[in-house]
């Protein structure tokens, strides 16, 4: 068993770290891991996270900072701008965000005051924490006024979205979210924002991967504001990136700094590089539309055993499964999943009567099995050995989840985990 890159140094300075990180690779390897914001990095990625780069400290920009002995830094930062710009058709893009939460807050600092009209998805109808929700800053810090989903179709509501918009004329709309299985109608949220007069922003965190594949409709021409983080489906570091048309490109760099933050990563910056490179290869649309093609395949395979699915199925990576006819709480089915080998995360769903901790939800994604190179006919045995499994947990049937375990792991031996050789 071999981490890649190889833990020498680490295992030989520290061996309780070094046995921790293997653990965890092995974690990794035996699980069919369906949470739908994870994903597995190439070697080169992990290779670029770990490098000197992390000793040097760049604040500013390039050919701009406040420290010298920059020659090299520059040209890396530069790169990855060059290739986000490229990939994703974009006038400007800033990749020092740390992460997804820090981008947006970024967005509110560049072109909103405390106090101003924000309009973004509800938490529980699969909006994400920074589009305004209570317990955020940004729910504290703004006036979020929130729009959800149809219950009748488990869809955002654009006339709603329109109503809303009208009737309190926000200086931001946010458009995606964390628990989204449908196409964003990005067209439709920017002739919103124009009538309104307000700066559209497309958080595509969850998407970007597939944006950049061609497997789901772009934000570019319609959001003068694009939020992403670089890793789930775009299989980069643990980092995020803004993307703007030139007008919004200075706003938006003066809010990540000075206004947010100091020093970039820049052994992160490396990192997404190195992805954004993976990503504007050939094969990456391949893998985009294999994760699209998987996550439809478990979608079918779930309903055909009496799963609810919200909105009916998925058009991305992504499916949000309420639990409520079968009997068991999101969370512990959740947890009696994780024991059988198939890591997913609780969820609420839309309309959902318990509590967000204990909620009626799954949500699952396929970015990762199809990383490892699981194809449309593995889902319905996936399905089995969850729907085996729910059936268990419900009924305290431990020894069955047991062997579903078992089942899995025997299955994805058979298919290799990047940065990890047994």
């Amino acid at each position: 068993m071999t981490h890649q890159p190889a833990l020498s140094a680490l295992s030989a300075t520290d061996p309780e770290i070094a046995g921790l990180v293997e653990d965890e690779a092995r974690r990794q390897h035996d699980k069919i891991r369906l949470i739908a914001s994870e994903n597995y990095v190439s070697p080169a990625v992990l290779e670029a996270t770990g490098t000197v780069l992390t000793n040097k400290y760049s604040e500013g920009y390039a050919g701009k900072r406040y420290y010298e002995g920059q020659q090299v830094v520059d040209k890396v930062e530069t790169l990855a701008i060059e290739r986000a710009k490229a990939l994703f058709g974009v006038d400007h893009a800033n990749v020092q965000p740390y992460s997804g939460s820090p981008a947006n807050l970024a967005v509110y600092l560049a072109f909103a005051q405390p106090g101003d009209t924000i309009l973004g998805m509800a938490l529980p109808d699969g909006g994400h924490l920074t589009h305004g929700w209570t317990v955020s800053a940004t729910g504290k810090w703004f006036n979020a006024v929130r729009y959800g989903v149809l219950k009748e179709t488990g869809r955002v509501d654009l006339d709603q979205v329109r109503d809303l918009a009208r009737e309190h004329r926000p200086k931001l709309i946010f458009a995606g979210g964390t628990a989204i299985p449908r196409t964003i109608d990005f067209p439709a949220f920017a002739e919103i924002a124009r009538e309104v007069g307000a700066v559209l922003v497309a958080d595509i965190a969850h998407i970007a991967g597939l944006v950049a594949g061609g497997a789901h409709p772009s934000p570019v021409g319609h959001a003068q504001v694009i939020t992403t983080t670089t890793h789930k489906t775009l299989r980069g570091p643990r980092g995020a990136m803004i993307l703007t048309d030139a007008e919004h490109a200075k706003a938006v760099d003066k809010a990540v700094f000075p206004g947010l933050q100091g020093g970039p990563h820049n052994h992160t910056t490396a990192a997404i590089a190195v992805a954004l490179g993976e990503a504007a290869r050939p094969g990456f649309r391949d893998y985009a539309h294999g994760v699209v093609a998987n996550a439809r395949a478990l979608a079918e395979a779930l309903l055909e055993r009496g799963f609810d699915l919200v909105s009916g199925g998925t058009d991305n990576h992504l499916l949000l499964v309420d639990l409520t006819n079968k009997r068991i709480g999101g969370k512990p089915a959740a947890q009696a999943l994780d024991r059988a080998g198939i890591e997913l995360n609780y969820n609420t769903v839309p309309f959902d009567p318990r509590k967000p901790f204990d909620p009626s939800g799954i949500r699952l994604g396929t970015a990762a099995i199809t990383t490892r190179g699981l194809r449309p006919e593995h889902q319905p045995r996936i399905a089995e050995w969850i729907d085996r499994t729910v059936t268990a947990a419900a009924g305290g049937d431990e020894p069955a989840v047991e062997r579903v375990a078992a089942e899995v792991r025997e299955l994805l031996a058979g298919y290799p985990m990047p940065g990890y050789t047994v």
